[in-house]
């Protein structure tokens, strides 16, 4: 008599395949879950660098060589109803004197930091120049004199 079904070696067989496939299916929505994370916090870090660079550019010369050669930046402002996230990021900006043009150019730099779901550390800057009497100091004159 001949009798249908599985070996049991054919079962073992099948689990360990299937449990591998599981197990590398939530390996891979674990890393892609860490990417999205990364690309979330790159996206909310460069909206933090360009609402810095726009309240920069309104200022006056003076007001800009007046800055801090370093400084942290408060994200108290910008983050007004979250102050969750303003804890996760830091903001340093740094002005200096430009080396062509020392007393026209000023250089400023922007750098987020944050730390990343894995606990890595991430950092995004931006770069800047304030030029006397360029298109930023005229925006600000234009509007004052209005």
């Amino acid at each position: 008599m001949l009798s249908r079904g599985f070996t049991i070696l054919e079962v073992t067989m099948a689990s360990f395949v299937l449990a591998l496939g599981i197990a590398t299916s939530i390996i891979a929505i674990q890393s892609g879950l860490k990417f999205i994370d990364v690309a979330r916090d790159t996206t909310l870090a460069s909206q933090i660098l360009q609402s810095e660079i726009e309240r920069i550019r309104m200022m006056s010369w003076t007001s800009v060589t007046a800055l801090p050669a370093s400084a942290e930046v408060s994200l108290s402002d910008i983050f007004s109803s979250s102050a969750t996230l303003a804890r996760r990021f830091t903001v340093t900006r740094t002005v200096e004197s430009d080396t062509s043009r020392p007393s026209d150019v000023r250089l400023i730099t922007l750098a987020v930091k944050w730390r990343s779901v894995d606990g890595r550390m991430q950092t995004r800057s931006f770069q800047a120049k304030y030029i006397r009497n360029g298109l930023y100091d005229y925006f600000y004159t234009v509007a004052r004199s209005s």
